[in-house]
């Protein structure tokens, strides 16, 4: 077998050289970092030291022209500043202070010593001045801040603060460009550094996919094929010493053993499907093929014992089934017998259930009609009762006109016993009576006319009241006869209501029997169908019985 080195070693070589690309990578992203920092920091010192320079220059400058304001004008406002910035604001000594705090080179020290030392000279001039104005003598005091001397020192001080600035800026603005030259160097470092991992990634990608992906896609793509049954694809990859290299080698000899497993089962079972049963399993087979080997041999086994079994039975199913068949017309002749019979059974209790239908149809109607005339008695009996009612209170309303009628009858006695009165008063009263005894007699014949109207009323309603009583009497019995009668109604309705209920329930009973006749009709059709089928079949089964025998005969069986 050919030698090859690990995949899994080469990967890690690969992977170790890209890991140390990344930490070249990190620690110029880091020193990128510091350069930054640097860079920002030299940029920083360098506008503060420019500043506190001009903060120094201008401390100086401050000075000088508030002793020279003071001296040509007096004012002592520009004293008390001269005083102020000496004694509090010192923007000289700050300035100075933070630029050696910053950092400054000896150089740059020594023009600051330089001018401190011309500044500190003119101090005595400026307190001289500044005394001979507070004298009044201001002359000698102007000769002192604009005089020759003063005025070359000031000189001196602006070129040596020229000197100073020139010297401070080339110095830091030096240190800026090299630090940027250092971050800019780093920059392309890091660039380079991760054109150099990139170059190694890609390599590494390259590999894998060269001598691990690829083969890995082929072994998949073989292994598909090895799982769809087909053991002749071609497969182009050799077997070498690393680990694909091992695994095409027992894809190999995968292949190599499938093809002789199913050759051999395909040896065996053809000779088994040309009817050679006489056959022995013989060949070795190893792992999960063994149980594939006994199977074979159960088969074998078990074809040669039904085989013969079939080929014992097939006479005895070939003399039952003749025996079935003479049976089985014997009981599809009687079945169809049978079916005529139920056919005109069935036909007899349907008309007869439609008779008891009719029977139950009349009944119910004969109950709605009983049920009606009820109910027409019932209402009978309510008017009557209301009539009773009526004659009753018909009756007591008589009574009472009795007693109108004796009180008119009074009330004529009294009119006329009140006439005869005033009668005998107009007598007594001689003429201026007459007219009084006039109305007096008008009365008397009026009272005698209710007398006689109060006898005829009462006459009438004696007759009244003797038809009022006949008419209640006639009442009551006819109420009494109704109730009887709507009890009769009542139980003759009941009577009705049973004879319908008892024609229902025998018409459902011969509805039930109806279907059950037809069911048993349906069911001996199919027994006559199902018994000529059963001859048909015991018929088809003699004939199949027969071939199956002479099939059975072309199997070369174990003896």
């Amino acid at each position: 077998m050919k030698k090859a080195m690990n995949q899994s070693k080469l990967i890690t070589i690969l992977n170790a050289i890209s890991i140390c690309g990344l930490v070249l990578v990190l620690f110029l992203v880091f020193l990128n970092s510091r350069f930054n920092s640097k860079l920002t920091q030299a940029s920083e010192d360098r506008f503060a030291l420019t500043e506190n320079a001009t903060l120094f220059m201008d401390g100086s400058a401050y000075l000088t022209n508030e002793v020279r304001a003071y001296a040509a004008t007096g004012t002592v406002e520009h004293y008390q500043n001269y005083m102020r910035e000496v004694d509090s604001t010192k923007r000289r000594e700050i300035g100075l202070s933070n630029m050696q705090s910053i950092g400054i080179t000896a150089e740059e020290q020594a023009l600051l010593d330089q001018m401190s030392s011309i500044s500190n000279s003119l101090v005595v001039l400026e307190e001289q001045a500044m005394a001979n104005v507070q004298e009044n003598r201001k002359t000698q005091a102007l000769e002192y801040v604009y005089g020759t001397e003063y005025t070359q020192s000031l000189t001196q001080i602006s070129s040596l603060e020229d000197q100073f600035l020139s010297v401070l800026s080339a110095r830091t603005l030096q240190e800026v460009e090299h630090i940027a030259r250092q971050t800019t160097l780093n920059r392309l470092a890091i660039f380079f550094a991760l054109l150099l991992v990139a170059a190694i990634q890609l390599f590494i990608m390259r590999t894998v996919r060269r001598d691990v992906l690829e083969p890995v896609l082929q072994v998949c793509e073989q292994m598909e094929q090895i799982s769809n049954g087909n053991l002749s694809a071609p497969f182009p990859l050799k077997p070498d010493t690393s680990e694909i290299g091992r695994l095409v080698s027992s894809i190999h000899e995968t292949k190599r053993e499938l093809k002789v497993y199913i050759q051999d089962i395909d040896d065996h079972l053809a000779q088994m499907a040309r009817g050679n049963m006489d056959l022995e399993i013989g060949k070795s087979y190893r792992g999960e093929f063994l149980p594939i080997q006994d199977a074979m041999r159960q088969i074998l086994d078990s074809l040669n014992n039904a085989l013969s079994q079939i080929n014992a039975t097939t006479e005895e199913v070939s003399a039952e089934a003749e025996q079935m068949d003479s049976d089985s017309q014997i009981l599809s002749n009687g079945a169809v017998e049978q079916a005529s019979t139920v056919q005109q059974l069935s036909a007899n209790i349907q008309s007869l259930s439609g008779e008891v239908k009719r029977t139950s149809e009349d009944a119910n109607e004969a109950r709605q009609c009983s049920e009606e005339a009820t109910s027409q008695l019932a209402v009978c009996s309510q008017k009557m009762s209301a009539l009773t009612t009526a004659m009753e209170d018909i009756s007591r309303s008589s009574q009472e006109i009795s007693g109108i009628i004796k009180t008119i009858e009074d009330i004529s006695f009294q009119t006329n016993i009140l006439a005869l009165n005033a009668s005998v008063e107009a007598a007594r009263a001689g003429t201026a009576g007459k007219g009084f005894a006039v109305v007096a007699n008008e009365v008397q014949s009026l009272a005698n006319k209710s007398a006689v109207a109060a006898q005829n009323i009462t006459g009438l309603i004696g007759k009244s009241l003797k038809l009022v009583d006949q008419g209640a009497a006639l009442t009551a019995d006819t109420t009494s006869a109704l109730q009887s009668g709507v009890a009769g109604a009542q139980k003759s309705t009941g009577l009705i209501e049973q004879i319908a209920e008892s024609a229902t329930q025998q018409s459902e009973a011969l509805t039930q029997l109806t279907l059950g006749m037809e069911q048993i009709s349906e069911v001996v059709q199919t027994n006559a169908a199902t018994a000529e089928k059963t001859a048909e079949a015991a018929r088809q089964l003699r004939g199949q019985a027969e071939e199956l025998k002479v099939s059975v005969q072309r199997f070369r069986l174990r003896r």
